[in-house]
């Protein structure tokens, strides 16, 4: 841990191992369901291999998540005293969904995006076989303009270039609107009919993909003004 507040405060104890940078977002990639050290790192795409290694070594020192291995393989889990973080990181995420509406460009990442929404596909919804969907975000240059999700029976894969399989909708928009939509910001339909989002695939495709993907946990939260988006920025 870091320098210490100097205070008995359990408050001030809690914090001098929590407001270390990036420690509360492990514990929410924990939570989401990432177990392995690569997918931790698909989560938390900005932060380095080096600083998040340092990070579970803290976390895993202090008892809030325990390291597992079988042979080569390591997994990272909660643990009892991690688990109780639960509804805490919980709270902060609907109080930043409420109060800390305001995106900037630097938010916005196509990365952390597409990884998110693959955690959050509806599998009893979409139909059975393999069905592939392309996301090609119009504000975006090089690869990080389009996105495929390759959704299976036994999971979804997220890969940032051609798998070589049939497309059966390509969802076209920008960046900023994909994720408003998302964070419930933004209304699918609203959108659709403003021409910020275009579906482009079979008319059953298009009309049944909204409830294939789910939105961010928190895209229900209530907003202290109603502020779903039909074509204007979040604010």
């Amino acid at each position: 841990m870091g320098a210490t507040y100097g205070q008995f405060c359990p408050v001030a104890k809690a914090m001098e191992l929590l407001d270390e940078r990036w420690t509360l977002l492990i514990v929410r990639e924990l939570m989401a369901g990432s177990h392995h050290f690569n997918a931790l790192r698909r989560g938390l795409p900005r932060m380095s291999p080096a600083l998040l290694s340092k990070r579970l070594h803290t976390l895993v020192r202090a008892g809030v998540v325990e390291r597992h291995s079988e042979g080569n393989r390591v997994t990272y889990h909660l643990s009892p005293s991690g688990r109780e973080l639960e509804p805490i990181v919980a709270a902060l995420g609907q109080w930043g969904t409420r109060w800390i509406g305001e995106l900037g460009d630097v938010d916005l990442d196509p990365h952390l995006l597409m990884w998110d929404i693959h955690r959050w596909i509806d599998m009893e919804a979409v139909p059975d076989g393999r069905t592939v969907l392309l996301f090609r975000f119009t504000d975006m240059t090089g690869p990080a303009g389009s996105w495929w999700l390759v959704i299976n029976t036994d999971g979804v894969d997220v890969c940032d270039f051609d798998p070589g399989h049939e497309v059966r909708m390509t969802i076209t928009s920008e960046l900023r609107t994909m994720i408003e939509i998302w964070r419930g910001d933004r209304a699918w339909a609203d959108t659709v009919r403003a021409g910020l989002l275009v579906l482009r695939g079979d008319t059953q495709a298009v009309r049944a993909v909204p409830t294939w993907l789910k939105l961010s946990p928190f895209a229900s939260t209530p907003r202290p003004v109603a502020a779903v988006l039909t074509g204007t920025s979040a604010s």
